[in-house]
């Protein structure tokens, strides 16, 4: 999703914001978030099929823990034709409305912290984002320390 929009700045050297119409355009933004969280549709995501692992293709990643997923329907990218030919405009094509790719976790020596690289892309290659994922086991358990973003297209 995109972030909220902010006010058009119409002079940079005194910082000067146009403010008019802002409240209406933020109380717009936030309409449609809302409608998106709200929608009882299943979004088509296609996910790359292999992990990537140094720069490798392997490993089939494994689908079965998100196929009851009520929000997101995930299927393997390879079932559709290349993603640049995808016109996710055309709510009736059947096209995923984005891709995710995945990395192997790089851990470190104790296997306590480790990376994921990840990437996610608009449907048609039009736009995306790269993050660097963080997980620490604490407790037993693994959580998400921190997400960073590594490149924007």
């Amino acid at each position: 999703m995109l972030p909220p929009p902010g006010p058009r700045i119409v002079d940079f050297k005194k910082n000067i914001r146009d403010t008019v119409g802002y409240h209406d355009e933020l109380k717009r933004y936030w309409h449609y978030q809302d409608s998106i969280k709200n929608s009882k549709a299943r979004i088509l995501i296609g996910v790359h099929d292999f992990i990537i692992n140094n720069e490798i293709r392997n490993g089939k990643f494994d689908l079965s823990p998100f196929k009851n997923n009520k929000k997101f329907d995930f299927q393997y990218a390879s079932k559709f034709p290349e993603e640049r030919f995808w016109d996710v405009e055309d709510k009736k094509s059947g096209m995923p409305a984005g891709t995710i790719e995945i990395s192997n976790i790089k851990f470190n020596k104790n296997k306590t912290l480790g990376t994921i690289s990840a990437s996610a892309s608009c449907g048609g290659g039009k736009c995306g984002q790269g993050f660097e994922i963080t997980i620490e086991k604490k407790s037993g358990k693994w959580h998400i320390t921190k997400i960073k973003n590594t490149w924007v297209s």
